[in-house]
């Protein structure tokens, strides 16, 4: 991937945040494009069932198959940006992401619908590693906390919205719209990147690693198939033991083939490094908090509260705005004192969120709830980004286009293992508690240690983090 920092060496005081404002602004489009739709979809899931005449067991492959065409494609996004240009690579990915929502909008099984959720997920797969190096490369080393906080922005900001949009899509309009929606925002990105992205040659040197690309979506597609499986039919079932194995197996072989090839798919060498080991596996762990949470806010505020997809929605503006806040200036922080402090204080203010929310029942008010909210919105926006720029800053810099496809290919089964196992959790525990509120509030109450614990895991890593050698 082209260096776009090349003008900043040589004097950081020329660096100028408004000069690169219309490429971040262009990126983050395009990354909140895809983003958004991954999380709009959750809300959708009962009418999606309604619509198409079916179960809820069929329709969650709407969710499952685009997952999976996430994960067999983002290993290959490094190596598409080396050889075409990280431009022409961003370029294509949103217009085929956009095309397969197009399609989706004009599904009448839902068979249909999930072979177009797949070409939506085979398009979108490369946008947010694609987007993550090429913004990192936009600033100098003094500087990328603030650039990443920015960008960060559409990556906590989707999630949280998303449930709003869908909410009112489906209460106030039509499913389709779901996807249509992705139209015009996808034309906005597609000109916006078309403007403002740095334009680079390709390297026709750079060989597909032919063996590498066979393995990674063999490896990927099969753990999350895997995790899926385990989380609908059990962990003891033959289908859910078989992808496990067959994911275990070509995963192995996949590492093997990548450290002995002299152009790999994903740069695993960068794992020797301590720091970057270190970063990405407290990476992993706060994603893995932050979306198992996300998940039983609105269900305990739809089937323990009572409130409507849109009112649910409405109530985590909070955590959007402070977010955006916290986001903000653990950027700055994060330039100034490095990860340790941020994310310290980041996971500190998640794990307090979550505490709280192990002692819910029926009586707790909604201001309660959305005050713990606000406070998980401002400890994942002063640790996500910053997090994520301190393990690209742990690797080589030459290698961060191979390194972005490696932390967001795992992330997919990190989320997915911790989306699994905290909805079956809470599926246990409403088949044991009494059929009443009172029981389904104790359920949700005895998940919510999960996620707890999951970001006290992540506040003891934190200790042991420290700031990435110069190398």
């Amino acid at each position: 991937m082209v260096d776009m920092t090349a003008e900043t060496k040589g004097s950081p005081q020329a660096f100028s945040l408004k000069a690169i404002l219309p490429t971040l602004l262009a990126i983050a489009t395009g990354m909140f494009l895809v983003i958004l739709d991954g999380t709009i979809m959750n809300v959708a899931i009962p009418k999606l069932v309604h619509q198409f005449n079916t179960d809820l067991k069929h329709i969650q492959w709407v969710i499952t198959g685009y997952t999976l065409a996430l994960s067999a494609v983002i290993p290959l996004a490094g190596w598409f940006s080396d050889r075409f240009s990280a431009k022409r690579a961003f370029l294509w990915s949103i217009v085929m992401f956009v095309c397969g929502s197009v399609l989706c909008s004009f599904a009448q099984t839902s068979d249909q619908l999930i072979l177009f959720r797949i070409i939506q997920g085979l398009g979108g797969g490369m946008v947010a590693p694609i987007g993550i190096a090429m913004t990192f490369q936009l600033a100098p080393p003094d500087k990328r906390g603030s650039v990443m906080g920015i960008m960060g922005l559409p990556m906590l900001l989707a999630p949280i919205l998303g449930p709003v949009l869908s909410g009112w899509i489906i209460e106030y309009v039509n499913w389709q719209w779901i996807f249509l929606i992705n139209l015009p925002v996808g034309v906005l990105a597609f000109f916006l990147n078309k403007k403002f992205l740095p334009s680079a040659s390709p390297s026709k040197k750079m060989k597909l690693d032919i063996k590498g690309a066979i393995l990674a979506p063999i490896a990927f597609g099969s753990l999350v198939f895997a995790v899926h499986e385990g989380g609908t039919n059990g962990w003891s079932s033959s289908l859910t033991v078989t992808f496990l194995a067959i994911g275990v197996a070509a995963l192995f072989a996949f590492i093997l083939v990548e450290l002995g090839h002299k152009q790999p798919l994903l740069e695993l060498r960068a794992f020797r490094s301590k720091d970057f080991t270190l970063g990405i596996i407290l990476a992993w762990v706060n994603m893995m908090a932050l979306f198992g949470s996300i998940l039983l806010f609105p269900l305990f505020l739809q089937q323990v509260k009572g409130l409507s997809p849109l009112d649910a929605g409405l109530l985590v503006i909070p955590q959007a705005i402070l977010s955006s806040i916290g986001i903000n200036v653990g950027g700055r922080l994060f330039d100034k004192f490095g990860i340790r402090p941020i994310a310290f204080v980041g996971i500190i203010s998640t794990a307090c969120s979550l505490f709280a929310m192990t002692h819910i029942s029926v009586d707790t008010s909604t201001t309660f709830i959305v005050s713990c909210l606000a406070f998980l919105g401002l400890g994942q926006g002063l640790t996500m980004m910053q997090i994520n720029a301190h393990v690209l800053k742990s690797a080589p810099k030459e290698l961060v286009s191979r390194v972005t496809p490696i932390t967001t290919s795992a992330q997919q089964i990190v989320v997915s293992f911790a989306i699994t196992i905290i909805t079956a959790y809470l599926s246990s525990q409403l088949s044991i508690l009494p059929h009443t509120l009172d029981g389904m509030a104790d359920a949700f109450s005895q998940t919510f240690y999960i996620p707890f614990g999951l970001a006290l895991l992540g506040l003891v890593l934190s200790f042991f983090i420290r700031k990435p050698q110069n190398r």
